[in-house]
């Protein structure tokens, strides 16, 4: 069985408050997958917004192709830079606890990614950038705690 997935994610400053947005669609089936975190940035949103969605898959293996119009996401899977950080235990690297993540998930599924412009009229991607920024203001937002306690420990340091 082919899915495809759209994603999106959306941030109010970068960082500030922050959600996902995912559409999965299989013949006869549609999902729509979103939430918000309080602090957060536009990066880690596009990512999750990946990772939830192929989290939400039931079926190991399946053929998936996944439309972002993140280039971070896109290009770090297709041009196998995951690959490397990987094996350079993520040094240095943002986001190593999604990427980690990412992986996982990622090994467990037939992948592809195509990226798409964002805000070109694809109705999916706009759907997706609708339920990210409507994540992006819940009242009850999640906590990123990874990101916050990088967050506070860099705070004060002076180099």
């Amino acid at each position: 069985m082919e899915i495809t997935i759209h994603t999106d994610g959306a941030a109010r400053g970068n960082p500030g408050p922050g959600g996902y947005g995912a559409v999965l669609q299989a013949p006869g089936q549609r999902k729509e997958l979103s939430g918000g975190y309080r602090l957060t940035t536009n990066n880690r949103m596009e990512l999750l917004a990946v990772i939830v969605a192929l989290e939400a898959l039931k079926i190991q293996g399946s053929k998936v192709t996944v439309y972002t119009d993140s280039r971070y996401v896109a290009d770090s899977v297709e041009k196998g830079w995951v690959k490397t950080w990987e094996s350079k235990n993520f040094k240095n690297k943002k986001n190593p606890d999604l990427w980690i993540r990412f992986l996982e998930i990622y090994r467990k599924h037939r992948v592809s990614f195509i990226w798409i412009k964002g805000h070109a009229n694809h109705p999916e991607n706009e759907r997706c950038d609708q339920l990210a920024v409507e994540a992006s203001f819940c009242k009850e937002l999640l906590t990123d705690s990874v990101y916050e306690d990088l967050q506070a420990t860099d705070k004060g340091n002076l180099f």
